[in-house]
């Protein structure tokens, strides 16, 4: 398969899948942002959206649906297939470690991303908090869930004033904190 660039994804199948952290250099209000770039090519992406509402150009407000962090994008593939696509990109790049190097990618474990996802997921309207945001106050008692589409999963509740809702804190350690709805019934105290 060979997109609009010229890139062929199936001849470049070697190497071991992983969640690639990456950047998009794009201006915030640009047409093509690296996720629906990724999207063409028929690869596996994940960045947490959120809907905004903004004005047109003409002064109409309209309803879009944006990335949280606007560079912030999470691809699940080989490097035999990405490295070509950054190489002709200019506006997208491979996350680094800080002080690793150019050789030290920003990798994020298959476990922990898809719990991230699916939890994100599993709420229509997620909180999502950048971990600086989320202070010792805001984390309540710890509880397992037992049941529904989060069964199995572990965490501290969300603390929130005035709320009647449950709301079960995930992270995605360095990234993101979400804040996501759960059943009260499905909710055991640990």
């Amino acid at each position: 398969m060979t997109n609009e660039m010229g890139i062929s994804v199936a001849d470049c199948d070697a190497g071991k899948k992983q969640w690639y952290v990456m950047r998009d250099l794009k201006p915030r209000n640009a047409k093509d942002p690296a996720y629906k770039l990724i999207d063409g090519f028929g690869l596996r992406y994940f960045t947490p959206m959120k809907w905004v509402v903004s004005e047109s150009k003409n002064g109409k407000k309209e309803r879009k649906y944006v990335p949280i962090v606007q560079d912030l994008l999470f691809v699940y593939e080989t490097r035999a297939v990405l490295d070509p696509i950054v190489d002709s990109t200019k506006h997208l790049q491979y996350r680094f470690k800080r002080g690793g190097g150019r050789q030290a990618l920003m990798t994020v474990a298959d476990a922990e991303m898809e719990r991230f996802i699916n939890a994100v997921n599993s709420d229509n309207a997620p909180l999502i908090y950048t971990p600086s945001e989320l202070t010792p106050d805001m984390i309540g008692r710890e509880i397992i869930v037992n049941g529904g589409p989060m069964d199995g999963v572990r965490g501290r509740l969300l603390k929130m004033r005035g709320s009647r809702k449950r709301r079960l804190i995930v992270e995605l350690k360095g990234f993101f904190v979400a804040a996501v709805e759960v059943n009260p019934d499905y909710v055991q105290l640990v």
